[in-house]
């Protein structure tokens, strides 16, 4: 069974970080993403996860949207979490490849309201 691209995938972030990036023009990733030697994106359907594993009780987040085909080459489909293919951007987000930006905020047990276009 061939697994489609979407055509959106997402990443959570610090809106501090992101508003740096912004003026920067380009977006390095979070402290983990540069460890890890690249930037972590999910999918429309492993968001609610991502989001109740790695961010719960946090108030200061943005969600950014991006197309996949905006991305090129550098975008890979790596196995991560229970075996999933999840998106990871080898090098810096050009920001000019954000489509929107929305904030968020994770309750104490990892919940959030995600944006309604999220599809």
């Amino acid at each position: 069974m061939v697994q489609l691209m979407p055509e959106y995938i997402y990443k959570v972030a610090a809106a501090d970080e992101f508003a740096a990036a912004r003026q920067s023009g380009s977006y390095p990733g979070a402290p983990i993403d540069r460890r890890d030697g690249f930037i972590h994106f999910s999918t429309a359907a492993q968001l609610p996860e991502t989001i109740r594993l790695h961010f719960k009780d946090r108030h200061d987040l943005i969600l950014a949207a991006v197309r996949t085909r905006d991305l090129g080459p550098a975008l890979k489909w790596e196995p991560s979490r229970g075996g999933q293919l999840f998106p990871h951007l080898y090098g810096e987000l050009p920001m000019q490849r954000v489509d929107w930006v929305e904030a968020i905020d994770v309750d104490e047990e990892g919940r959030c309201r995600l944006p309604d276009r999220i599809g």
